[in-house]
């Protein structure tokens, strides 16, 4: 079965009566398998926050079908499935860590002994034990964003939605999400992950899906994208330098260069990305 299922779908928002349509979507058609980790990537105004709402049911698309687990993506069967991380998140601020993930445990329908083993597990897994009994009002950015992810996953639900999960972390925070993600995808869960960070997507997403001015322009596995911009570095050991310039120059004769010293490379998906935008605006240039 397809975790997400999109048909056609389209957005198209009237901000009033003065103001001109805003076609946030158009005819996207994608597919999600159950147990994929998909990184969606899109400039700001993409459309990428458009669709994720979509998904969650947040809003209705002005056409087409979105199914979650093969159920309409506003029912109660997809609802029951899904567990979100927005990327802002903003909770009761009354309410400590524990009793914010307890209440969204609630409301996942657990009860009992099973549901304080979850609310106990989920809040160990992003590692915040030690503040877990502090209000969340007084929380920092990064400390939401853990307990948020907490909430998302305290239900275990079959598909989780991340929105730019590692904002606001620091160095720590963001290894520890990356690693929740690995055990989600280890576990066979389905993860639909919105990140400007095009190297974090490739360490741990199995396919891609970007977006374009509300265009699907690129979609499939991480190797399939990846592959054919794939760099390889070649080490050199024990070169004198009486036999640099020779190298140098076998290699010049190749068309190829020597490297003095490491050099800033592009990840395989940031060349990857790059082409599929020089080629969608190649298509969106009229013609003359």
């Amino acid at each position: 079965m397809n975790a997400v299922e999109l048909e056609g779908i389209s957005k198209v928002f009237r901000p009033g009566l003065c103001g001109a349509p805003v076609c946030a979507l158009q005819g996207i058609d994608l597919c999600i398998p159950e147990g994929e980790t998909v990184g969606l990537l899109g400039a700001n105004g993409s459309g990428k926050s458009t669709l994720l709402k979509i998904v969650l049911g947040l809003i209705s698309p002005t056409a087409g079908i979105c199914r979650v687990l093969g159920c309409a993506c506003d029912s109660a069967g997809a609802h029951s499935a899904l567990g979100y991380l927005p990327e802002v998140p903003e909770f009761y601020p009354f309410l400590t860590g524990t009793e914010l993930v307890r209440f969204f445990a609630g409301l996942a329908g657990l009860t009992g002994a099973i549901k304080e083993n979850r609310v106990r597990d989920a809040i160990a897994l992003v590692g915040m034990e030690a503040v877990s009994g502090r209000r969340v009002g007084t929380y920092s950015r990064g400390m939401k964003q853990r307990i948020g992810l907490a909430q998302a996953l305290v239900a275990e639900p079959r598909l989780v939605i991340l929105d730019e999960p590692t904002a606001n972390l620091d160095p720590e925070g963001v290894a520890d999400v990356c690693e929740v993600v690995r055990r989600i995808r280890s576990g066979g869960g389905t993860i639909l992950l919105s990140s400007h960070q095009l190297e974090q997507i490739e360490g741990l997403c199995t396919r891609v899906v970007l977006l374009r001015r509300g265009r699907l322009v690129a979609s499939g596995t991480m190797d399939e994208l990846v592959q054919p911009f794939a760099e390889e570095a070649l080490v050199v050991e024990a070169l004198s330098e009486a036999d640099r310039p020779e190298l140098q120059a076998w290699l010049a004769g190749r068309g190829a260069r020597l490297l003095a010293s490491p050099a800033p490379r592009r990840s395989g998906l940031e060349r990857a990305y790059l082409a599929a935008v020089r080629r969608s605006r190649m298509d969106e240039e009229p013609v003359r």
